[in-house]
């Protein structure tokens, strides 16, 4: 199940970004060496959405969205940031640091 936050969040990101932000979101979690934090409820629902060719609408991108700020939330908030997504970024920012603490 989607973490409602991530859907609100995805919800404010002008259609023309999506593309590229399931893109770049994509490669960060290919990328990550921390794949062990990945619950496997998230797993299952990133291919779920990848298989029925889904990561480009709201569902898919919340998913994305949530797995990679728990995998890599630096290079989240990179990519958000470079996207011009500066609210999401700083939301993803606070929810990080909520959890180191």
């Amino acid at each position: 199940m989607i973490d409602l936050t991530f859907r609100n969040m995805i919800e404010t990101v002008p259609s023309d970004k999506r593309g590229l932000l399931s893109e770049k979101l994509t490669d960060v979690l290919l990328s990550t060496k921390n794949d062990e934090k990945m619950p496997s409820e998230l797993a299952n629902a990133i291919l779920y959405h990848w298989q029925r060719n889904l990561l480009l609408v709201e569902q898919g991108l919340a998913t994305l969205l949530e797995a990679a700020s728990l995998l890599e939330p630096e290079k989240t908030t990179k990519v958000l940031t470079e996207l011009s997504l500066t609210e999401i970024a700083e939301r993803v920012e606070q929810a990080s640091a909520k959890t180191e603490k």
